[in-house]
C-alpha cells in the first residue's frame, strides 16, 4: 500500500479556528455554528466575500497552528508508520493568499504538521507534497504510485484525470455527501483506521 492523504479539511480541521477568527473581528454573531462552512456562508450572504478571503489567508497562514488535526488522524498515521506503510500528504495549495498579506501558506502547512507532531517524525518532510494546482496534485498522486487516496472533496476524487487504479476514499465528517455513491465514505478517522486494518490484513 502507498497511501496519499489530502491536507486541508482531511488532516487539518479548521471549524473552530475560522469561527474564532471571525468572532474576534466582529464579523459574525457568537451563536453562529462553529463549522467553517457556516462562517463562509454567513459572510458571503452578508456581502463580505473579501473578509472571508482574508480570513482564509490568516487561517491557512499565520494562525494555522490554532487549528487542530481531526480526531484519530495522528494515531492512525503513527500506526501506519509503525507497520511500514508509505504515507504521503498531497495537497493543492496556493503559495500565498488571494487577498491580504502574502503569507507563505506552504510553510504554514508544514508548521502545522510539525506543531501537531505529524512531521517529520510520523510523515517525513520529503513525503509532504504541496502542489500549486489541482492538475499538479493529480500528477503527484500518479507519480507516487498511490494505491489509496483520501480526500474530503468528491469533485476532486471524481476528476476525469484522476489516476486509474487508485482506491478513492471520501472523508465526510459533516455528512454533507450522504448521497455520494461513487466512493467509500467515512465519517471519522477511526472508521478509516478500521478500513486500513482490514485492507492490510487481507
Amino acid at each position: 500500500m502507498i497511501l496519499g492523504v489530502d491536507f486541508d479539511n482531511t488532516i487539518a480541521c479548521y471549524d473552530g479556528l475560522f469561527h474564532a477568527l471571525a468572532l474576534e473581528r466582529g464579523l459574525i454573531p457568537a451563536d453562529l455554528p462553529t463549522d467553517k462552512t457556516a462562517v463562509r456562508d454567513f459572510l458571503r450572504d452578508a456581502g463580505k466575500e473579501d473578509d472571508w478571503t482574508e480570513l482564509q489567508g490568516l487561517g491557512y497562514g499565520p494562525d494555522i497552528t490554532r487549528a487542530r488535526p481531526f480526531d484519530g488522524v495522528t494515531d492512525t498515521m503513527r500506526w501506519l508508520r509503525d507497520r511500514g506503510v508509505e504515507t504521503h500528504v498531497v495537497s493543492h495549495k496556493t503559495k500565498t493568499p488571494y487577498r491580504g498579506e502574502p503569507h507563505d501558506l506552504h510553510a504554514a502547512a508544514r508548521r502545522f504538521l510539525d506543531h501537531h507532531g505529524l512531521s517529520p517524525t510520523v510523515v517525513p518532510a520529503e513525503r509532504v507534497h504541496l502542489e500549486l494546482t489541482k492538475d499538479a496534485k493529480l500528477q503527484r498522486i500518479a507519480a507516487l504510485g498511490c494505491t489509496h487516496f483520501i480526500d474530503d472533496l468528491p469533485e476532486f476524487l471524481g476528476e476525469p484525470a484522476f489516476p486509474d487504479g487508485v482506491t478513492r476514499w471520501l472523508f465526510d465528517p459533516a455528512n454533507r455527501y450522504r448521497d455520494e455513491t461513487r466512493f467509500d465514505r467515512f465519517a471519522s478517522w477511526s472508521q478509516i483506521a478500521e478500513a486500513l486494518r482490514g485492507t492490510l490484513t487481507t
